[in-house]
């Protein structure tokens, strides 16, 4: 399988293929045609499976098939529990969107929130965040998540371990009803479930495990988290 296959766009493989990946992890070929269909996933995915690229990249795909709106309202919104994986995530998305016209940032606590504020002021079409940071510029009037049509939380599992259950109940409130949901998580706990009933719309699960290190040596490369 490739990842043109798949049906993602031209400009997202040429970046793909500038990263040097050709066949996508199993995660990735699972979860990439249910978001193209704009389905809502429940995928559970450890780190080292690839899930990253999983929702990022149908995620571009399907923001770059229509015109960017004047102001550029954030329309897809990615919560996730660290600012480290806030980071990588921000990094991935910024190297698998090089060839298209999206615009996206990073926002996190434990650092200066005034470029923040000025970066979400230019207008941006995809958000990654931590809970606490975003909600505090949105109580401050820096952002709005009106126009949110994806939603992912990432690593959800442990958004429920760190406590931060009432925040994402905070944030569902602030976006649209009509939105397309993608929840990833290491394991189909009890609590999970229950969050996923309350956010999902008749989800597809997908489960991938971490491939064996060993056979990485003998595939062809897919992108990592």
């Amino acid at each position: 399988m490739s990842f043109k296959s798949l049906g993602l766009s031209d400009a997202l493989l040429r970046a793909i293929s500038k990263k040097g990946y050709t066949t996508p992890s199993p995660i990735q070929a699972k979860a990439i045609p249910l978001v193209l269909e704009r389905k809502d996933v429940l995928a559970s995915a450890q780190t080292g499976t690839g899930k990253t690229a999983g929702f990022t990249l149908p995620m571009l795909h399907l923001l770059s098939q229509e015109q960017p709106l004047r102001r550029r309202p954030i329309r897809a919104l990615i919560l996730t529990p660290t600012r480290e994986l806030a980071a990588q995530i921000y990094a991935n998305v910024k190297e698998y969107s090089a060839f298209l016209d999206i615009r996206s940032t990073v926002i996190f606590g434990g650092v200066n929130a005034k470029p923040q504020i000025a970066t979400l002021r230019n207008g941006v079409d995809i958000l990654v965040a931590t809970p606490g940071r975003l909600l505090d510029l949105q109580s401050q009037g820096a952002l709005s998540l009106a126009k949110v049509e994806i939603l992912v939380l990432d690593e959800a599992d442990r958004m429920l371990d760190m406590g931060f259950l009432r925040d994402i109940k905070r944030v569902i409130d602030l976006v649209p009803k009509r939105r397309q949901n993608l929840l990833f998580s290491a394991t189909f706990s009890k609590d999970i479930k229950k969050l996923a009933q309350s956010i999902l719309n008749n989800p597809v699960s997908v489960e991938a495990t971490p491939e064996n290190t060993t056979c990485l040596l003998y595939t062809s490369p897919s992108p990592r988290d």
